[in-house]
Order: C-alpha cells, then structure tokens, then sequence
C-alpha cells in the first residue's frame, strides 16, 4: 500500500455524468469496473498516428529528471524485480526506457521535435480505462499541512495512531489481519470499533485540534504537523486495518446534506465545523483506518520514493507497471486571483504510489504537493482523460554478417 492516500477518493461513489454508454444519461460512473478475467490494463497503440500529442508535456524538464531518477532509484533494487515481466515489458526493458528518457531530456530536443522523437524510438500503450475505450477518472491527492501537538490538551485532542504491535502484514506491504495471543490471524476490526473500543490506547503519534482534520490525515496517509513550538514535523503512512474505503462525500450527498453539484473538500470542511456532532457518525461509517509513522521531509510513495508534485501519480499497483513513465491528458481546476477555473493538463509522470481506493484501469490519482492551495486543487480535481505509459522500443540483438563462398572460395562480406 502506497504511504499517501488519496484525496480524490473522498468523492468516490458520487453522482456524475460519466463511462456512460448512451448520450445524457446520468448514473453512477464505474471507473471502478475491475478489468474482465484475462484482460490487461494497457493495451499497446499500434498506429503511431494514434499516439497523444506530447508537445504540451514538454516543459519544467527538471522536475520530470527528479522523478525518473527516484524510480530508477527503486527499479534498482532487487525486489523490483518480482512485479516484471508486465506484460512482454521486462524488468531490463523498464529501466532501459528510463534511461533512454533521461538522454532524451538531456538531448536539448524542442516541444516541436519531441512527438517525432518518440513515435521512432518508444512504443505506447494506453490504459483501456473503465469502459474499454481509455476512460479514466483523474482526482488529486496532496500532504496537509495541520496544527497538533506530541500531548493531549483541551485543545488537542483528536489523535494519530502508530501501528500496534498485534497488526500483521504481508511481504508486500498488505495488511493480512490481526494476531491474536493464542497465534490465529484474524481480520482488524473496523475504524468504529477501533475508536470507540480504546483499543489502541498508549499507541499515540500524535494529537489534532480537530476531528475531521484527523479523517483527512487518514484519507491522504500523510500530513504535516505545526506544533505549538512552530516546529514542523511530517507523519507518514505506516500501514492500514485492512478494511476497503467507504466514501464519506458519498453518504453526504446521499442524506442530502451537500448537493453533489457542490460536494469538494472545503465543502465538506465547513459542513462538519458547522455540525461537529455528525463527524464521527460519518466517518466511522468508513471502516478503513490508517495507522503512522514519523517520517523525514519529502513524503513518500508506496515505492518508498519521495513524490513530486505534477509528476508523481498513484494507480492501481496490483494492474499497471511500478515505476514507469506516464503520460496524462486530462483537465485540472487551476486558482488565479481567488478565483478557480480548469485548464487542459498534459504531463508526463511516473507511476509511484498507490491507494486504498484507487482501483481498476479507469483509475489515477495525481499527487498536487503540500498546503491549502494544494489541498484546495486536489478538492476540486475529478475529471476523465486518457492515461499512457512509454516504453523505449527494444532493441534488435546485433547479428553478425552474413557471409558466402564464392566459386573461387574467397570471402564476401554482405551488409
């Protein structure tokens, strides 16, 4: 499981328009459809004609490098190596492409060169999405920036928990259950019992001043905490209960509280200030609970790889290829003088982390980095697009030449 959770998926289950299959009917969108028994996520472009346009993806290159090296970061490593072949793409083709990139990034090449450049040395490959046809729903995920506090006080009073020791894991990260002191394994209980129960009592990082704010450290995985000193400290995802996501966003627009024509993150913020009451019926119908570690500076992705703003996304690990190179082309709400609208967004990006509700081809989420503003743009980021991956094209093992005997036995070389 990926170390930051997403924002987007506090809207999940909403009400829109979307993956639909006839003209103006509104349902609920299954950007959740799984993928059918034997079907992959990416499906190679054959035409090149077809590929996207690059040239808008081409700019702030320095931050994209960043990117490349902290996955080449993680592909080094031997325990990589167990999630490739994906597809007919090794392990050795993965961190070749990357690298081949980073001579491209490096080569000087304008915007104008770049889709040429590509469609002659990179094959491309679009996720089918939700619908077969490269539907997929783009949200935003971000690191919080809240006041706590290392005591509980009147004023804070709300906290994060560490993991307890009872809580057990797989190899690759995945809570298996909790074992009991006879041995047996059995399943976490849900977030209601958990807080409700005291169970966790003494295993406290850290203490909010406010509940919702807490649920939000749990949605993201993440956050950073203003003690009362002005220090900053950052808590990370350590691990979960095991339980999947339920929407809160979801059960408010369906009690009516919120219409879903205005459900957001500062939304939801302001309804539970106003009805404090009501948060921990709400978010204990959500039965995932996360538990923290104290983590340095950058946070990072479930590739244990610092993420970047615009430039990290998380998909679903079990179906698309860690580590590798994305591009996106969707549409994301931009803030100018207070006011926020939405722009086309082409960039390119590397697949490094994951979430709990990030599920299927039709899903990616896209890390917006730290702060209001951030959280404000990752709020308000719920639209379709389209999702690639670039591979380099293998190589063609040299041959030797051909040779030939000639009836007066000397020796030709043919090219």
């Amino acid at each position: 499981m990926r170390r930051l959770m997403l924002l987007g998926v506090l809207f999940s289950g909403v009400v829109l328009t979307g993956c639909q299959t006839k003209r103006a009917v509104t349902r609920t969108p299954q950007y959740d459809r799984p993928l059918p028994p034997g079907q992959m996520a990416l499906r190679k472009i054959t035409d090149p004609s077809k590929y996207p346009n690059f040239t808008g993806g081409w700019r702030d290159l320095d931050t994209l490098k960043a990117a490349i090296r902290n996955s080449l970061n993680y592909l080094s490593k031997a325990s990589s190596k167990q999630y490739y072949p994906y597809e007919e793409i090794t392990h050795a083709q993965a961190v070749a492409s990357l690298h081949a990139f980073l001579t491209l990034l490096d080569s000087g090449a304008k915007a104008e060169e770049i889709n040429a450049l590509i469609a002659a040395d990179y094959d491309i490959y679009e996720s089918v999405g939700c619908d077969d046809q490269g539907t997929v729903l783009f949200t935003g995920y971000y690191t919080p920036i809240f006041d706590g506090s290392y005591q509980q006080s009147a004023q804070f009073r709300y906290p994060l928990y560490k993991a307890p020791a009872d809580l057990v894991k797989g190899s690759d990260g995945q809570t298996l259950g909790r074992r009991s002191a006879d041995g047996k394994l059995t399943t976490y209980p849900a977030r209601a019992e958990i807080e409700q129960s005291g169970m966790l009592k003494g295993q406290e990082l850290v203490w909010l001043s406010d509940p919702f704010e807490a649920y939000i450290a749990h949605v993201q995985g993440s956050a950073k905490i203003r003690l009362p000193d002005g220090q900053i400290i950052t808590v990370g995802y350590a691990a979960n209960n095991g339980h999947d996501y339920v929407s809160v966003a979801a059960q408010l627009v369906a009690d009516g509280k919120i219409a879903s024509d205005h459900i957001s993150l500062a939304a939801m913020i302001d309804y539970f200030k106003a009805h404090p009451d009501e948060v921990d019926a709400y978010v204990r119908a959500n039965p995932r609970f996360v538990f923290f570690q104290s983590s340095e500076g950058t946070p990072r992705g479930s590739l244990n790889e610092p993420v970047i703003p615009w430039r990290t996304i998380a998909t679903d690990k079990t179906i698309f290829p860690r580590g590798c190179l994305a591009f996106l082309s969707t549409t994301v709400p931009q803030i100018q003088g207070g006011q926020t609208s939405v722009r086309t967004f082409e960039g390119f990006a590397l697949d490094q982390d994951t979430g709990g509700a990030i599920r299927a081809a039709g899903r990616c989420d896209i890390y917006m980095g730290e702060g209001d503003e951030a959280g404000q743009l990752a709020g308000q980021t719920y639209q379709e697009g389209r999702l690639y991956y670039i591979f380099a094209k293998p190589k063609v093992p040299a041959q030797e030449p051909l040779t030939r005997i000639d009836p007066g036995q000397s020796v030709e070389k043919l090219r």
